[in-house]
């Protein structure tokens, strides 16, 4: 706790901000950027395809995109502070991310809270994201372009008990990113929260290590984890979304002609990653089950219930901007 509010104060500190100048661009135009994006996921996820395929083909006459797949430039949940610094132009960061540098964000991190892919477009959409939006460009330098769909997370286990209700996660060793947010999440359902990095969750389900981690169906599948594990329990206890984010130097540098493009870009990107998140969810259950894996759905209110209840008794809904909850409640 002490080294994320350390990391709040840095970020927060005049002699930071002066640091966040992104470096390669002159004071006269962005006119063929190289914009490096780092982010952990595999080439392969919907997100990273529909960055390659819709959003920097749609940029191409005045940038170019440089994606940076599997952590394989910044080490995940350090990207933020890479674009702050003025080390890195582009990442896909999420509510998780930015909670442990605008504790605000954390509202997005409570299990249950969105309804579902369209109630997530249209909260980021809203005027009611319009302050978390400012103050993340205030202090970070990172402007949010879109959002990104990732899909409802679900529990997926190596080991074969049956999961009916949050009880029967105690003592399960459940991998989940290494942040204070993501953790408490992991403890809400009833597990045994271990922090561990995205490219290690294979192996370390493969060993034993973990008892399993959480992600949307696409990705399990994506990543594999199907190969070391035996059950996905259907919680649905997070619509989960990551954000396009960029450099707010960077950002200004371009015209309004092509930030215009640059946003249209970013939103069709979000949109076609959107529908195929979709589409795959609708279909991967069953290709679980023909793999071996049991895949069904536990008591889902006895697992809303407990995740609402820790979540308000919690730290974090003190940090909630006030009366925020109320307002995404209220987005039809």
């Amino acid at each position: 706790m002490s080294n994320a509010l350390n990391r709040r104060a840095l970020f927060k500190s005049a002699g930071f901000a002066g640091l966040a100048f992104c470096a390669g661009l002159t004071a006269a135009s962005a006119q063929g950027v190289t914009l490096r994006l780092s982010a952990p996921m595999t080439p392969t996820d919907q997100r990273a395809v529909a960055m390659a395929e819709v959003f920097g083909p749609a940029i191409k006459d005045f940038a170019t995109l440089q994606p940076h797949w599997n952590a394989t430039l910044f080490k995940q949940g350090t990207e933020l502070e890479a674009i702050a610094r003025g080390n890195l132009e582009m990442s896909i960061t999420s509510p998780q991310e930015l909670a442990t540098l605008i504790p605000g964000w954390s509202i997005f991190t409570a299990g249950y809270l969105l309804r579902d892919a369209d109630h997530q477009k249209k909260v980021f959409a809203d005027p009611l994201m319009n302050d978390l939006k400012k103050i993340t460009e205030d202090r970070l330098g990172v402007k949010l372009l879109s959002v990104m769909y990732l899909g409802r997370r679900q529990v997926n286990l190596r080991t074969e008990k049956e999961i009916k209700t949050p009880a029967d996660l105690a003592g399960v060793k459940l991998r989940m990113p290494g942040t204070e947010a993501w953790l408490f999440l992991g403890q809400a359902l009833g597990a045994n929260p271990l922090p561990v990095a995205f490219t290690e969750i294979y192996t370390a389900l493969q060993t034993g290590a973990v008892d399993g981690q959480d992600n949307p169906l696409p990705t399990v599948r994506d990543s594999k984890f199907f190969e070391v594990t035996k059950q996905i329990v259907l919680t649905s206890h997070l619509v989960d979304q990551n954000y396009i984010a960029i450099s707010k130097k960077v950002w200004d540098r371009f015209t309004p002609a092509q930030q215009a493009i640059m946003q249209k870009a970013a939103d069709d990107a979000a949109e076609s990653g959107r529908k195929k998140q979709l589409a795959l969810e609708a279909e991967l259950e069953s290709f679980f089950k023909e793999k071996g894996l049991k895949v069904y759905t536990p008591d889902v209110d006895a697992f809303r219930k407990k995740v609402q209840a820790d979540y308000l008794a919690s730290k974090f809904a003190k940090d909630w901007p006030a009366g925020m909850l109320e307002k995404i409640n209220a987005v039809k």
